[in-house]
């Protein structure tokens, strides 16, 4: 902790320079300070929920020496030679508050209370030391100074612990942070499952079943993080493929713990707006699986503005399809040779209207009406593309080439 300013003097300070009570009354209270920090960590113990079971382990002896040094403080400051510098007997006592505040914190109590504690020790803690100094023979005057250094003092140990606590979930928030942002990069880069479980325990993350990957503009993700699951976890190191196409925005990717099954909906609903695109839910070690698929499936299908979220799962074929281009431009050439004698715009029609034949499993009115001709046509047409391909249309694996190869990129129909 900070030290105090030297050349400005504490409430404690100045109102132990004040008081002189005597080297008579120190002792009486010196003697009782044993038994006046026993009381005050018993009182406390009873009267504060959260210190129930503290006196428990390691814990209770570092909170009984706290109140020992914070009453041990108490006395050298007040019996210490009026000519002394009254900032001196301070500094441990101040020094010891501001420790137990910060481990108050790690122990996951709250500052609520912390301060709690101190309101019920202050009030046992006067008590003992009034009975005392009365005993001492102190008179009215400096019984009166006497509890005004009290209060200053306690209050200056609380303020002390309230700092201690608060820098201490500030300092291990930040590094949690860190560990959190590490963890999402290890998982979209597909790091070993032993790394990935040690990284997990480093940033204090409990594992979900599942993760789904989600990317969208940076400056939304700010605004969706809220209405996630706060084990949600949004690496912001540079992250591997991730490239906005457009260059316009700074992407960012979340992974959402269990949003599968019903939870999808609702995952869906809040990204409503956004320009996300949403990949499958997968076992959470797993989820570079979503973030590839997301990423392909946001080149072919970008977000659009205000809009719905673009849904993976709704793109499945597309993107089977598609994985290999270059394969599915060898297939198509290799299934249309036999329209290869014809002109091209002949041929183009005869591949729309085969297209359309395999998609309607043969339905001569629906190939009619989704190509905008009259069925007669689509009957000469396939009387035509039967010529050309003869018994290749009764195989099944031709079948499945042509339905693969013409299922994707369809090109435009239109009226003959």
């Amino acid at each position: 902790m900070p030290d105090a300013d030297p050349g400005h003097a504490t409430p404690a300070a100045r109102g132990a320079a004040e008081l002189d009570l005597g080297d008579a009354a120190v002792d009486l209270l010196r003697s009782r300070l044993p038994a006046m920090a026993e009381h005050t960590v018993r009182a406390i113990v009873v009267e504060v929920p959260a210190y129930a079971n503290a006196l428990a382990g390691p814990m209770g002896a570092k909170i009984q020496g706290a109140v020992q040094l914070a009453l041990g403080g108490f006395l050298r400051l007040a019996g210490r030679p009026l000519t002394s510098d009254p900032g001196t007997p301070l500094a441990p006592a101040r020094d010891g508050a501001y420790a137990l505040g910060r481990g108050e914190a790690r122990s996951g109590r709250s500052m609520f209370a912390l301060l709690a504690a101190y309101r019920v020790g202050a009030r046992v803690a006067w008590r003992e030391l009034s009975a005392t100094a009365v005993e001492a023979g102190l008179p009215a005057s400096t019984l009166s100074k006497f509890a005004e250094l009290v209060f200053a003092y306690i209050d200056e140990l609380s303020a002390a612990s309230v700092a201690g606590h608060t820098d201490e979930l500030a300092t291990t928030g930040l590094v949690r942070q860190r560990y959190l942002q590490r963890l999402g990069l290890s998982l979209v880069r597909g790091d070993p499952p032993d790394d990935l479980v040690a990284a997990a325990d480093r940033a204090n993350w409990e594992p979900p079943r599942t993760l789904t990957a989600v990317v969208l503009p940076g400056s939304h993700a700010r605004n969706v993080l809220g209405s996630l699951d706060p084990r949600s976890l949004r690496p912001e190191e540079e992250l591997p493929d991730l490239t906005d196409d457009e260059g316009d925005s700074e992407l960012a990717v979340l992974l959402v713990p269990d949003a599968d099954g019903a939870a999808r909906g609702t995952l869906m609903r809040a990204l409503r707006g956004h320009e996300a695109c949403v990949g499958p839910a997968r076992a959470w070690m797993s989820v570079r699986v979503s973030y590839l698929r997301v990423l392909r499936t946001r080149r072919r299908y970008p977000p659009t503005r205000g809009g719905s979220p673009v849904d993976t799962e709704q793109h499945l074929t597309t993107l089977v399809v598609g994985s290999d281009p270059e394969a599915l431009a060898d297939l198509r050439r290799q299934v249309l040779v036999p329209f290869d004698g014809l002109r091209p715009a002949a041929a183009e029609r005869l591949v729309e209207t085969l297209r359309e034949w395999l998609l309607q499993q043969g339905r001569r009115d629906d190939v009619a009406s989704a190509l905008h001709v009259h069925p007669q046509t689509v009957r000469y047409r396939m009387g035509r593309i039967r010529e050309l391909f003869g018994d290749r249309l009764n195989d099944p694996d031709v079948v499945l080439a042509l339905t693969v190869a013409l299922a994707s990129d369809p090109p435009a129909a239109r009226p003959a």
